[in-house]
């Protein structure tokens, strides 16, 4: 095994066993081969934790990436048209003996302009401030005493054109630095670090959930009593009737209590108007169909009103469901329910740290659209849902 894969591994591994860091398949990693030939990347919708010498990875040719991001053609085709012709390029670039048929990160072509290693997560942390209103200002306070600051990147949707959006702001902030961004923060999205070792990569990602960290303050839950197994029995029932009632499908419902981050967020006066908005990033959108939907009642017939509204208002019936007093239920197959369970705690903690930060910022309609409309979303919620556990 290469050292570039054996590095690749380690780096996936020790970020993706962190579900602050990264929930479910969310998150890439990559590292560049020392003869500057090769770039191995993680396979889409492979969760970080799970890579391993022989799967969740793939060799690309370093030069055929690049030469997807350089194709001005591309730009001016409609989004419809391009990403699949990105995701075909992608394929066609990787150069290894896999025979799984596994996909490239859809984000090859970003990473192969950046530095030798890798690191894109989704931090809860980070989250706290890429999801909030004022979270831009509050990070230029954060790392104002930075000597070579973080890129900070609007929201762009992903693909071809958020990789051509990154290569134009690197380009900038070189030209003004005399150097690459080692730190770059999206807005809703996540965190990526860039370094020329792995070590230097993971330290970079520590200093900066620390110092996103210290204006967080983990919630405080007083000790109630636990709910009654019938009432958790009586919610599954409707929940699942309800489920089935508006979309037709038969979904088992898995409950997964009140942890902190749940219990804390259920005690808040404005628990319900905090899940009224949006998806705040693609991830939360594609595994979780969107926020949980609040519930002050469980009864079948208030759930299936309320699932079908959403799918009235062109919005995807959700899967994760917030029962006041109860805690957090998932309608979903038992493969994906863990994911979307995770995906949906982290959430809850965003949309409560957001509030210090001038409020929650979610997806508008058509970031929404676009994601629910890319075919490799699609196919990496797929591969989520085909396999065992979280992977």
């Amino acid at each position: 095994m290469s050292k570039a894969l054996a590095d690749l591994i380690k780096i996936s591994n020790i970020t993706g066993k962190d579900t602050t860091l990264v929930q479910g398949g969310g998150g890439n990693t990559s590292v560049k081969t020392a003869d500057g030939k090769y770039m191995y990347i993680k396979a889409s919708g492979t969760a970080l934790k799970d890579m391993s010498k022989k799967n969740g990875w793939r060799r690309m040719r370093l030069d055929a990436v690049l030469s997807v991001i350089r194709d001005k053609k591309l730009a001016k085709l409609d989004a419809g048209t391009r990403e699949p012709e990105v995701v075909d390029r992608l394929l066609l670039a990787c150069d290894d003996d896999v025979k799984t048929g596994a996909r490239p990160s859809v984000e090859s072509h970003l990473h192969a302009f950046l530095d030798k290693y890798v690191i894109h997560l989704h931090p809860v942390a980070i989250g706290a401030y890429v999801n909030a209103k004022n979270g831009k200002a509050e990070l230029e306070k954060l790392f104002k005493k930075e000597k070579f600051p973080p890129l900070w990147v609007p929201y762009t949707n992903p693909g071809f054109m958020l990789a051509k959006k990154i290569a134009n702001l690197v380009d900038d902030y070189q030209n003004r630095f005399g150097k690459k961004p080692a730190i770059m923060i999206l807005g809703k999205h996540g965190l990526f670090v860039t370094a020329t070792t792995a070590e230097a990569a993971l330290r970079l990602v520590r200093k900066v959930i620390k110092l996103c960290s210290s204006k967080l303050k983990e919630p405080k839950v007083r000790k109630t009593k636990p709910p009654a197994n019938r009432d958790i029995t009586a919610a599954k029932s409707g929940i699942g009737k309800a489920v089935f009632d508006a979309t037709g499908q038969h979904l088992p419902v898995s409950y997964f209590g009140r942890r902190a981050p749940i219990a804390a967020f259920m005690a808040r006066k404005d628990a319900a108007k905090l899940l009224a908005t949006r998806a705040l990033n693609p991830d939360e959108l594609v595994y979780a169909n969107g926020p949980a939907m609040w519930l002050d009642r469980y009864d079948a017939k208030t759930i299936t009103a309320k699932l079908n509204s959403l799918v009235g208002k062109g919005q995807k019936p959700s899967a994760a469901f917030l029962v006041k007093g109860l805690g957090l239920f998932v309608a979903a197959e038992t493969k994906s329910a863990p994911v979307i369970a995770e995906i949906t705690t982290g959430s809850l903690m965003i949309r409560s740290w957001a509030t210090k930060f001038g409020g929650v910022l979610a997806l508008n309609n058509g970031e929404q659209d676009f994601i629910n409309n890319w075919e490799a979303e699609a196919f990496r919620k797929k591969l989520v849902s085909s396999k065992k556990g979280k992977s």
